[in-house]
């Protein structure tokens, strides 16, 4: 049972994890594999912008997506792509990665191997997982510039798409868990947490949101 304290928690979550970037004009868009094919419905809409010339999207599948997505997330999001009329000359598919470390470090590889000069990078997520996926494109891709950008939409949106709150909430969780400790491990750069973004992630993984949480 999801509480009115454990829904403004995760509001707040919510809230922090969006970087809050305006979208503008990069060398290549990476959309991050997950289980929500949202991120390619807005990897789709910011390439007819004309925002970037390519698209990268990468991801093999994970214990949320293994069932929904058998081929792996990167190419169930080129077939959403191409379904939504993207030429397939402008996608590339990169369908290893099973973290966003992964995703960074592979996509890099990829446009290196492809010959793409890259400048910048539109990073496309869900919405909780725009700040992870910055500080680890700014600590694994230093001399880029970073802009992330994702579905515009709140929580409870969010949560009606997805129709699974609780599993919204452990991702909120795991993804802010990830912005304390990753840091220290090397694989993101660190970001100042506020103290009330801190006590609410303390209050919801106390409250048992803790699914997608790493061993500390």
């Amino acid at each position: 049972m999801i509480s009115d304290r454990n829904w403004a928690d995760a509001e707040r979550l919510w809230e922090f994890q969006q970087m809050g970037h305006e979208p503008r004009p990069c060398s290549v868009g990476i959309g991050l594999g997950s289980h929500d094919l949202g991120v390619a419905d807005v990897t789709v809409d910011l390439y007819r912008r004309g925002l970037f010339p390519l698209i990268v999207f990468t991801g093999a599948t994970s214990r949320t997506t293994e069932r929904r997505m058998p081929r792996g997330e990167a190419e169930h999001y080129r077939d959403r792509a191409l379904e939504l009329g993207v030429p397939a000359t402008a996608i590339l598919v990169e369908p290893h990665a099973r973290n966003t470390g992964e995703n960074i470090r592979l996509s890099r590889a990829l446009l290196v191997e492809q010959g793409v000069d890259v400048q910048s990078v539109l990073l496309i997520s869900k919405p909780y997982e725009e700040r992870r996926a910055y500080a680890t494109a700014r600590k694994l891709w230093p001399d880029v510039d970073i802009v992330s950008a994702s579905a515009s939409m709140t929580l409870k949106e969010y949560v009606d798409s997805i129709q699974d709150a609780t599993l919204v909430l452990d991702m909120l969780v795991g993804a802010q868990q990830r912005l304390l400790l990753y840091p220290q491990r090397g694989f993101m750069i660190s970001q100042d947490v506020p103290e009330d973004v801190l006590a609410a992630y303390e209050r919801l993984r106390d409250g048992g949101f803790v699914n997608r949480l790493m061993p500390e």
